[in-house]
């Protein structure tokens, strides 16, 4: 079962900021990277603002509770968030610098 992380979009197009509320409300800021769509679904690729984050986070993208929003939902497949981080990998192989992980 997906679990949704109630988180509502506030994004500002000048600087491509997502605002993202957590599950205890509090305000949580990230970088916009990608928006893929994929197996008739999209996701956001995400790139917390810590200057010391150095893994994105992959969010299905799902319609809000208004027409002008949209909801962002975990994803628990492994199988999807590796295909979407892979053409994530592909799109963008000349502006990062991509490490393997070990795990």
């Amino acid at each position: 079962m997906k679990e949704e992380n109630s988180q509502q979009e506030n994004l500002s197009k000048d600087d491509n900021v997502i605002v993202l509320n957590d599950e205890d409300g509090n305000d949580i800021k990230f970088d916009f990277l990608d928006l893929i769509e994929y197996d008739g679904d999209e996701f956001v690729v995400l790139l917390p603002s810590d200057e010391n984050a150095d893994e994105v986070v992959i969010l299905k993208v799902e319609d809000g509770e208004t027409e002008d929003t949209e909801s962002y939902v975990s994803v628990d497949d492994d199988l999807v968030l590796n295909n979407v981080f892979s053409i994530f990998k592909e799109r963008f192989k000349e502006e990062f610098h991509f490490c393997e992980s070990n795990e």
